[in-house]
């Protein structure tokens, strides 16, 4: 006789075969219910989530605090991090700066006895002029724009336009409130340079591109690529020293230029007044402030 034991095994084997093949479906077709329940805006359906809703966010509430504490906690510390980081770059920065200083005294201590020595003459001073770009005046084959500032301002025919940046080109008609500028790129455009490096003095001229070249160079073999190009100052027109740009790519013995301002987003500019010596100086009105 077989034992009472072993029959109720192998019977509950197919109970629970059938438990687990059936529970899926099972749960299935509750999450189907659920949801028809819940799409349908039954009163009870709502109260329901509402209770449970009710008693869940209390938990929530308990359990995100120890979370948020820690991303709080977390926050702070990389602060502190980076302040004790920024602190050691500001320190390192200052040290630099001070040594820096230390040069720019004993140079100009140095500067100033050789002039007394050599009796030079000081470089005429600079007053500017600030104003907006208000538009491009020229056309296909002219590349201006139009400034809203003038001679009532003290902007002339002939001055230099620059930014932060570099020369941007120079004025060549002034009216009572306006003025037109002649970019460094239009196809009329001479700027005698030189070489930073080098002092080599050149011609730069624009042709209606992006870049520019320079002319009546001599030695053309001593330009490098990289080469930082500026203002001579020949001709009173310009002071000396002004950025225009770097050379960037010599084609045919010619040096390609690329100017170190962004001609297409010119908003204010400033106008120099650059007084040469030996040139009838003028008297200028005050310096009005950007618009």
């Amino acid at each position: 006789m077989r034992p009472i034991g072993g029959r109720i095994g192998r019977l509950a084997i197919p109970l629970r075969v059938l438990a687990q093949r059936f529970a899926l479906l099972f749960l299935v077709g509750a999450s189907v219910a659920l949801m028809i329940a819940a799409k349908g805006e039954h009163w009870a359906v709502e109260r329901v989530r509402t209770t449970v809703m009710d008693a869940i966010t209390p938990v929530l509430d308990v359990v995100s605090r120890p979370a948020q504490a820690f991303n709080t906690a977390s926050e702070q510390v990389s602060r502190l991090l980076y302040v004790y980081a920024e602190n050691d770059r500001l320190r390192e920065e200052n040290e630099r700066l001070r040594s820096w200083q230390s040069t720019a005294r004993r140079l100009e201590q140095e500067n100033a006895a050789f002039r007394a020595l050599l009796r030079a003459r000081p470089e005429p001073g600079v007053l500017y002029v600030s104003g907006r770009v208000v538009g491009d005046s020229g056309g296909p084959w002219v590349r201006t724009l139009a400034l809203n500032a003038g001679e009532a301002d003290g902007v002339r025919k002939g001055s230099a336009v620059v930014t932060g940046d570099g020369l941007v080109g120079r004025v060549v008609e002034a009216g009572d409130r306006s003025a037109r500028i002649l970019l460094l790129t239009d196809l009329n455009s001479r700027v005698p340079v030189v070489v930073e490096s080098s002092r080599y003095r050149a011609i730069l001229e624009g042709d209606n591109s992006d870049t520019l070249k320079l002319s009546f160079v001599i030695p053309s073999d001593d330009i490098r690529i990289g080469d930082r190009i500026v203002t001579s100052g020949s001709g009173g027109l310009f002071p000396a020293g002004l950025p225009i740009g770097d050379v960037t790519a010599i084609k045919d013995g010619t040096a390609l230029v690329t100017p170190l301002v962004r001609f297409d987003r010119l908003e204010y500019v400033r106008v120099l007044r650059f007084e040469f010596p030996g040139m009838e100086a003028e008297t200028a009105p005050p310096a009005r402030a950007a618009r």
